[in-house]
Formats: structure tokens, C-alpha cells, sequence
């Protein structure tokens, strides 16, 4: 897939969960308000908060997908990092939001009983943001988008909110009142835990966390198969937005020429661009294999 290939799915993905997100926002205020529950209403607070966020991805999308220039040799990619690390706030503020008027309503017994009206919208957005979730992680796996991959979550956080409001809401329906602001309340537990996943990945890849180990090993195993490398002498590897960047320090024989080494070298590099399509950059530096080498790092 193509570099614009690659951004304009992204998009698509992001817009789908953009217009879905507006309309489910206004039903659920409508339903929350009319219909006399507070768990729907909160749920669609929170659906204000994510159409924010999603309008922030947006936005780190188009900033992410210009090319690298002269200020950012880079490229722009960790405008997507940025952009996940603020879905991520998102996300435990709206549990806070939920959390904290739940237990209001229960220390005022002010809770209500809702209309059928109101459990039709929490079903409702049950099967919707569940099925944005699956086709967004879907998307954000192949393309390995931390944006995508933080709206896939964000979707997921919707759905399970959603199981607690249509619990809470058919219990409410029910004669009792209390469970709708007591599932609000408990459902706000597993959107911290999703906005706490978001967050230390976000952190991670904006920290210059190194990629999983099983890619750097899939990398290493490479590199070491081709002729004229003798061994892979250090590896690092940091993200930025969908792409990876990898710096490669190899041992070769100390008696090639210069332009046999760098031959090999951009050997190396094209197979792991061909192998690896989520590989934006690889940096390679060449040591003689029998020699000890002294790191010089100030890091």
C-alpha cells in the first residue's frame, strides 16, 4: 500500500466514526433528556467528547501525512502519536464526567424512571459503536495507525459504556431506579482501564519506545541473512505515526571496499522496505566485525 494509499483509509476510517459519532450524539442528549435517564444522557456527553476528539485525529491526519521537508527531516508522522495520546485524555475524562455524576444521583436518590425510548438508543448504540470498533481495529491493524488504533479503542470504550447504560436503563425501566446511575457508575471502571491502555501506548511510541521485540527480531534474522553481513551489532527502532524508523549498526569484513559495504548495505535496506511495508526509514551503520567497538553515546 502506498504512502497516500495508507493516509486516505486512515481518513476514511476516522469520518466514518466522525458522522456515525454526531448523529448517535444528538439521539442520545434527545433520548437522555426526553426519555428521563441519566446514564443516556451522560453516554451522550461522552459522545460530545469523543466528536472532539475525533475532529482533533482529523486534524493530526492531515499534518501527519505531509512528507518530511527541511524543518521536520522526520516527516510528520507523530502528529498520530499526539493525536492518541489526546484520545486518551478523552477517554478518562469522560469516565471521570460519568463516574462523578453517578454518584451524585445516588447520594440524592435523584435518580428517574426512564422511558422505553431510552433503552431502544442504549441497544441501539450497543450494535453500532461495536461494529465501528471492529471494522476501525480492523483498519488500524494493517495499517498500524496509532490514530486509528486509538478511535478503534475509543469505539470499544462506547460499546461497553453502552452495556452498562442498557443494563442500567432496563433495570431502572424495571421499578428500579437505582441501577441506572449505579451501571453508569460502573461502567466508568472499564473506560479507565481502555483510557489507561490508550494513554501508556500513546506515551510510549511519543517517549521513543522501541517496537515489539518479536519486529525487531524479525528485522535482526533479516539483516543477518544477507551476504557480506556478519552480524547485526545493535538495532533501535522508534515510531512515528504509522511508520516505524529503525537505525541498524552492522558488522562486515573490515577489508571491503567502501562501495562493496555500501552495496550490501542498501541490500539490507530494500529488503527489509519490501518485507516490512510499515518501515518508513532504516539508518545503517557499517563496523569492522573483528574489532571491538566502543559505543559513543551521550543519551
Amino acid at each position: 500500500m502506498l504512502r497516500e494509499e495508507r493516509f486516505e483509509r486512515a481518513e476514511q476510517v476516522i469520518h466514518l466514526g466522525f458522522w456515525v459519532n454526531a448523529v448517535l450524539m444528538v439521539v442520545k442528549l434527545a433520548a437522555g433528556h426526553f426519555g428521563g435517564s441519566e446514564a443516556v444522557f451522560a453516554d451522550g456527553v461522552e459522545s460530545g467528547c469523543d466528536f472532539v476528539a475525533l475532529l482533533f485525529t482529523l486534524a493530526a491526519l492531515r499534518v501527519g501525512r505531509k512528507p518530511f521537508d527541511a524543518r521536520h527531516p522526520y516527516g510528520h508522522g507523530r502528529a498520530e502519536n499526539v493525536a492518541a495520546f489526546v484520545i486518551a485524555l478523552v477517554i478518562v475524562g469522560a469516565g471521570m464526567f460519568i463516574l462523578v455524576q453517578s454518584v451524585r444521583t445516588i447520594m440524592f436518590r435523584a435518580w428517574q424512571t426512564p422511558d422505553l425510548m431510552a433503552v431502544g438508543v442504549a441497544f441501539l448504540t450497543i450494535i453500532i459503536k461495536e461494529g465501528l470498533y471492529r471494522y476501525s481495529a480492523a483498519a488500524g491493524r494493517k495499517l498500524d495507525s496509532p490514530a486509528v488504533q486509538a478511535v478503534a479503542m475509543d469505539h470499544r470504550k462506547d460499546a461497553l459504556t453502552s452495556i452498562g447504560t442498557l443494563v442500567g436503563v432496563a433495570g431502572a425501566y424495571a421499578g428500579f431506579g437505582v441501577m441506572d446511575p449505579l451501571a453508569a457508575g460502573l461502567t466508568s471502571l472499564f473506560i479507565f482501564r481502555i483510557g489507561y491502555e490508550t494513554f501508556r501506548t500513546a506515551l510510549h511510541d511519543l517517549m521513543d519506545g522501541q517496537p515489539p521485540d518479536n519486529f525487531i527480531r524479525a528485522v535482526t534474522e533479516l539483516a543477518e541473512g544477507v551476504e557480506g553481513v556478519e552480524h547485526v551489532h545493535e538495532i533501535r527502532g522508534r515510531r512515528s505515526g504509522q511508520y516505524i524508523i529503525i537505525d541498524l549498526k552492522l558488522d562486515m569484513d573490515p577489508e571491503m571496499t567502501v562501495k562493496q559495504s555500501h552495496d550490501i548495505a542498501t541490500r539490507v535496506k530494500k529488503l527489509i522496505f519490501e518485507r516490512f511495508p510499515n518501515v518508513g526509514d532504516v539508518m545503517i551503520h557499517i563496523n569492522p566485525h573483528d574489532e571491538e567497538h566502543e559505543d559513543l553515546i551521550r543519551l
